[in-house]
């Protein structure tokens, strides 16, 4: 089988670099680059991606193996039919190790095309670190990362208005460009940069809060051979993703005129407020995502399709999104009903087998912005307590621990959270480990020992799991929660 290269492929064309992505993991090559590709092919777009590896451990070196080339496999419903395609994806035509090429990095900024900056690099990514200084090679964070870069840019054009840059991060955020300019900006003031470069970061780029949707289960490892037999070359990168895709970008006219997806196929939308598209899909399909994935792993489902099928996660999962989010949300009932049953007909996607083990990464980070807000907002709305959210919510503080009976959990997050969880678990009694996990502002944004009935309510569900499994210890919580008047 031949070599995946672009001498093997007889791909001769070489395209100028207009846009830096900032991760090249699963998601952003099932969705940006493939987004960039057809603006190639249906909109005369003409434009290369330089693919920077955001964290010290990555895949650019797998990627620069194969001359940036991969497989886009995606599999699905169309109007009632299934779908299987794939497709080369070839724009990206240079990957990047900041942390043993800075230099090379750095010269991203003088190419003379650039337009964009994407990024995809978690919740979790968007975030000041007080170390970061400019004269490391690299800072650790990726806004200061990102800092660099554009003064570099700035100070190598002289300043330039018309050099400025269209920043359009992916992170799962609210308001996710909004915030990483204000730490880009805090870098600024903290490093004493130019007052000119504030200016030129304000009014010569523009930045795009967004959303992104396309479920993207990435390297298909158990189905690999069935995927192979499909090409003829030899494909290390191989990612599988959903015939589904959403893009809503905030943005005007001008917007339109540099990103015209009008004249493709894809379902990219550029208006001027995404709020009441970001807070659905936030709310229902992350949410959703993110309640089941410590639950369902501890019960010993390894797919998201195994547990919305499996007869007791199943109707879980549904009580959770019908029973408990749709009604925090403002939207018109049967939008949001209809939304949901979409959501989880993508769920029972049969082509696609989504670990849950995939999509644990930073789990505490995604259900501070995916599920915590509805579990207040219900407590708000009902003055109590929803069961099913604050059941997932003790599993997450139970999958921390690491096992589960006789299980090693797939925990993957920042070493300090951990850490901390293991800490806490070592040394507290369940009591305590309720109230020490709960009183961690900086994970959740503040104490939440102080909603009332909450902490009662997480150790009654730790001391249920514990005594009789997830399925009986569900049922045993919820009887206690009920005899309590802690919920409806």
């Amino acid at each position: 089988m031949r070599k995946l290269n672009r001498t093997n492929l007889s791909l001769t064309e070489t395209l100028p670099i207009k846009v830096v992505q900032f991760g090249e993991g699963n998601f952003l090559r099932a969705f940006v680059a493939l987004a960039f590709q057809r603006l190639n092919q249906e909109a005369n777009f003409n434009g290369g991606i330089a693919v920077v590896q955001p964290i010290s451990r990555g895949m650019v070196s797998m990627l620069n193996e194969q001359e940036g080339l991969y497989t886009l496999f995606t599999k699905g419903i169309k109007e009632g039919k299934e779908v299987e395609e794939n497709e080369l994806i070839s724009n990206i035509v240079r990957g990047i190790n900041p942390y043993e090429h800075f230099e090379d990095f750095l010269r991203l900024a003088e190419e003379e095309e650039l337009q964009f900056i994407i990024s995809n690099t978690t919740e979790a990514g968007i975030a000041y670190e007080e170390s970061d200084t400019l004269d490391m090679t690299p800072p650790s964070s990726f806004p200061a990362k990102l800092t660099a870069l554009l003064y570099h840019r700035y100070s190598h054009f002289e300043g330039d208005k018309k050099k400025g840059l269209t920043i359009i991060p992916c992170e799962l955020i609210n308001y996710n460009a909004d915030t990483l300019k204000k730490v880009v900006l805090s870098y600024v003031d903290i490093w004493n940069l130019p007052e000119g470069f504030e200016t030129w970061l304000t009014e010569s780029c523009s930045w795009h809060n967004t959303l992104v949707d396309r479920i993207v289960p990435g390297y298909p490892k158990d189905e690999i051979e069935a995927y192979n037999k499909q090409l003829d070359y030899a494909d290390n990168l191989i990612v599988s993703a959903e015939t589904f895709f959403l893009w809503v970008i905030e943005g005007d006219e001008e917007l339109k005129q540099k990103l015209p997806f009008q004249k493709t196929d894809l379902d990219v939308k550029i208006v001027a407020d995404m709020q009441p598209f970001r807070t659905r899909k936030v709310r229902i399909l992350n949410g959703a995502h993110t309640a089941m994935v410590p639950f369902s792993l501890l019960y010993g489902n390894e797919t998201v399709k195994e547990s919305v099928d499996e007869s007791f996660t199943g109707p879980f999962i549904r009580s959770v999104v019908f029973e408990e989010i749709i009604p925090t949300l403002d939207m018109e009932l049967n939008e949001l009903e209809a939304f949901a049953e979409a959501v989880f007909d993508r769920f029972r996607n049969p082509f696609i087998k989504h670990k849950l083990a995939s999509i644990a990464l930073n789990t505490v980070s995604k259900f501070k912005v995916r599920v915590l807000p509805s579990l207040l907002e219900y407590v708000s709305r009902k003055e109590s307590l929803p069961i099913h959210m604050v059941f997932s919510f003790a599993c997450l503080i139970r999958f921390y621990k690491g096992t589960f009976e006789g299980r090693d959990m797939p925990v993957n997050d920042d070493e300090a959270i951990v850490s901390d969880f293991a800490r806490i678990w070592q040394s507290s009694p369940v009591e305590e480990v309720s109230k020490q996990v709960l009183a961690k502002s900086n994970y959740w944004g503040s104490d939440l020992n102080e909603i009332p009935n909450l902490t009662s309510a997480i150790t009654v569900a730790l001391k249920s799991i514990e005594e009789k499994g997830i399925k009986e210890g569900f049922a045993k919580f919820e009887s206690e929660l009920k005899a309590k008047s802690y919920a409806n």
